[in-house]
């Protein structure tokens, strides 16, 4: 093996270590040992990243409805940042090099999420519906 390949054995074997928690762990359950939002704990506030355990447990169940219920952005974010991830190990094919530039604008990324959580905790439709399950 080549040292190329450490990192994408290390990915994957944490991807599949999550996958398996989140196949057996129902995070909905009271009393789960997984943790909660810290920013929702300390402020009550959404972050961008709200849902997302309860959003990758239900892909995981093939609920993709509930999935969106819990954290869109999220779900809408993985196809990119499986690209991004493809990129940084050096895996991604050359021909989709000019859309992992244009998607690793850290800028962007940082408008949305920041944009996001903002929409997310306005109270009323339709910035209510990106909380999630509708909780807001």
């Amino acid at each position: 093996m080549t040292a190329r390949t450490w990192p994408l054995i290390g990915l994957l074997a944490a991807v599949a270590v999550a996958a398996v928690v989140l196949w057996q762990v129902d995070p909905h359950q009271a009393g789960n040992p997984l943790p909660p939002c810290p920013s929702l704990w300390l402020t009550g506030l959404l972050c961008p990243g709200c849902g997302t355990t309860r959003a990758l447990h239900a892909l995981l169940h093939g609920d993709l409805p509930g999935a969106l219920a819990m954290n869109p952005l999220m779900v809408l974010a993985l196809p990119p940042l499986a690209v991004l991830t493809a990129q940084t190990l050096r895996i991604l094919p050359s021909s989709l090099e000019p859309l992992a530039r244009r998607l690793g604008d850290a800028r962007a990324w940082a408008i949305v999420l920041i944009g996001y959580g903002v929409l997310r905790n306005l109270p009323w439709p339709p910035f209510s519906w990106l909380a999630p399950g509708g909780m807001a």
